[in-house]
This record gives structure tokens, sequence and C-alpha cells, in this order.
């Protein structure tokens, strides 16, 4: 994946180099319900390098982790963070579309994610984004909570220049 811009942010794949603040982060954003250290770093260095970083100013100031199944259709939005001192700056956004250009990449027509019920802001940013609701998971999270489904269906056209270099 080449770097590309959007805006004052830089879009980039995640690294090793990253593991320590992403790792920070996830814990942060969700004292719960995490992936591990372990995971992360294997997902770093996987081959299809699943992990979006966003950076402002050289540091990390977000990151989506994507899932892929085998043959499957739809690429899957695991986990995504930002940090809270770059919140309201676009990163939720630039991760998102990031993100749908790696599914897209890869041969998906569809990118879901599942979201806490009660998280407003990443649910505005979602509808916000296009992606509609389609489902639930009762007793989703550690402490009972249920997660609301989302989905967006992705357009087939043809990549703009960013999208091309974001591979």
């Amino acid at each position: 994946m080449d770097q590309w811009r959007r805006g004052g942010l830089v879009v980039r794949e995640a690294t090793i180099r990253d593991l320590d603040t992403i790792a920070r982060l996830e814990e942060e954003a969700f004292p719960q319900d995490q992936v591990s250290r372990r995971s992360f770093a294997y997902h770093l260095r996987s081959p299809l390098k699943p992990v979006i970083a966003v950076t402002v100013e050289g540091e990390l100031a977000g990151y989506a982790l994507l899932a892929l199944s085998k043959g499957g259709r739809s690429a899957r939005i695991y986990t995504i963070a930002v940090d809270p001192r770059f919140a309201r700056r676009g990163v939720g956004t630039t991760l998102i579309a990031a993100a749908e250009s790696f599914a897209r990449r890869h041969g998906r027509g569809r990118i879901t994610l599942e979201v806490r019920y009660d998280n407003k802001p990443a649910i505005t940013l979602y509808e916000r984004c296009g992606f509609q609701p389609f489902g639930e998971h009762e007793d989703y999270y550690a402490d009972g909570a249920t997660a609301l489904r989302y989905k967006k269906t992705l357009d087939r056209q043809a990549f703009g220049p960013r999208e091309q270099l974001a591979s």
C-alpha cells in the first residue's frame, strides 16, 4: 500500500512499528472487548496487510483492522479506533474510505461491521458514510450489551487515482 493523503491526513499500511500505539489505542477505546496485542502482531505481518493507519503529522491518529473470509463476498471492519486527540478531524471517515478501497481491491462488493448499541458517535459516523442497519447480535459484548450490525454495498465503479495508490 502506498501512502496517500486526504486533507492533512496520511493513509498508509500499518506496520509492526505501530504495534505499541495500536495496542494502547485499542485498550483505551475498548476496555472490555479488544483485539489482543498478539492478534494485532499477527495481522500486521499478514501478506494481506489488513491493518490501515491514518497519521497526522507523522503521529498515528487511528487505525482499522479488516477481515476477509476466504472466498467471501464481503469484508468486515473488525475494529476501528481514533485517538481522542484527533477526534472530529475526519480520521474516522478517512479510515472508512480506506477500508472500502481495501475491500474493493480484494473483490468484495460489501463491507460489514458491528457496533455497540450505545456508541452514538460511531453509529452516526457509519450512517453518515452510507452504512445501513441489518440486524443485531444480542449479548455480543463481554458485559452482555447488544451489537448492531451494519452493511454497505460497494459500487464497482472505476477507482480514482488515490484508491489505486492505496493498494
